[in-house]
């Protein structure tokens, strides 16, 4: 990961549409079965679309069944922060993107061999890069 990118809250309704800005920064979900992402199978890097930091080999996805594109793994372990999210009443694994702290989903310990995990991931948060394509950066 490189340097954080610490935007203000105008700086960023201005590079986010009002769906990634409502799910970036407001720790939003998207509608289950509606993501961009769902079901896709494309070669590729899955990376913020808040900052362009890398977060999910695309070989690491699978079909959850949740309606939400998952994975089981990240790219590196400091692609993503986690934290302990209460909110609907019960008690998740919110995570984060490392860079920028926009919320990307959740993890769940109900995923597939070999880490057992689940990251559960609104398509809006994130951008697919083609293999052999240039990560797209974000700087301030």
């Amino acid at each position: 990961m490189t340097d954080k990118l610490i935007l203000s809250d105008d700086e960023w309704q201005k590079r986010l549409t009002p769906e990634e800005y409502a799910v970036l920064r407001h720790h939003g979900t998207e509608r289950p079965w509606v993501g961009c992402f769902v079901g896709t199978k494309d070669p590729g890097t899955y990376v913020c679309a808040g900052c362009g930091n890398p977060l999910f080999r695309a070989g690491e996805k699978f079909e959850s069944g949740t309606g939400w594109p998952s994975f089981t793994r990240p790219v590196a372990a400091d692609a993503l922060t986690e934290r302990v999210d209460r909110t609907l009443g019960m008690s998740r694994t919110e995570v984060l993107c490392a860079r920028c702290d926009g919320h990307l989903g959740h993890v769940f310990p109900d995923g597939p061999a070999p880490t057992g995990l689940r990251y559960c991931i609104n398509s809006v948060s994130m951008r697919h890069v083609p293999d052999g394509y240039a990560l797209p950066l974000v700087t301030a």
